[in-house]
């Protein structure tokens, strides 16, 4: 029977060869190197580029996850805002509709350009009806608003205290929006009881379409030289 060759193998002298090709290495040219060391070399900076553009990866996919879930919870926030909308859906109509009727009612107490002159007469019926006497009624300059007109009247009436009263009352309690500033009241000198009031009663209207209409094209004008 044929026998096993025996490898003598001398682990210190593989050791020391492998130790001597790592000395006396030149950094600065690689090329030049044993097989060992180039081979140990080239696995490390393989290793080496492989890891950094792993971890340039991970940190793509990471910055990218983060805003993923950025919009996640954007868009969660979303749904439940318009879930809360939807459930209150109807109450939202109702609440339109009210505001939509409050608008209506506030509209018809302007008056038209047309009625106007109407109303006018209605200030004045109202101080006379108290006894008042006008010595001044005279309306001003009409002030062009984005959405309605206001008409200052200055007035001013003589008459006892409690008609005067009384006919603040009165002009607060028409049908049509009037209201009274800059009230100043002074007794009339040799009449005992007999007050002056002068002030300013404001009405306002609605504007009409051609009103609104150069409104509009003021506004538009005056934007575009902004611009």
């Amino acid at each position: 029977m044929a026998k096993t060759p025996k490898v003598n193998l001398d682990l210190k002298t593989v050791q020391e060869k492998i130790q001597g090709q790592f000395k006396g290495l030149d950094p600065n040219d690689p090329s030049q190197w044993p097989l060992l060391p180039r081979g140990l070399l080239f696995v490390v900076v393989c290793a080496a580029v492989i890891a950094g553009m792993w971890f340039a990866w991970l940190k793509s996919i990471d910055e990218e996850l983060l805003a993923e879930k950025a919009r996640e919870e954007q868009l969660r926030e979303d749904y439940r805002k318009k879930l809360v909308q939807a459930v209150n859906l109807d109450a939202l109509k109702k609440q339109l509709e009210q505001v939509q009727q409050y608008v209506s009612q506030l509209e018809k107490q302007l008056p038209s350009k047309a009625e106007m002159d109407a109303l006018l007469s209605d200030i004045n019926q109202a101080g006379l009806g108290r006894s008042l006497q006008f010595e001044l009624f005279r309306p001003g300059q009409v002030i062009v608003k984005e959405y309605y007109a206001e008409l200052p009247i200055t007035v001013r009436v003589t008459g006892r205290y409690h008609d005067v009263g009384l006919f603040a009352a009165d002009i607060a309690n028409l049908s049509r929006i009037v209201t009274l500033n800059n009230l100043s009241l002074e007794p009339v000198k040799d009449r005992a009881g007999v007050l002056v009031m002068d002030g300013t009663a404001k009405t306002f209207r609605y504007l009409d379409q051609e009103e609104i209409t150069m409104q509009q094209q003021a506004a538009a004008k005056k934007k575009g030289a902004a611009q």
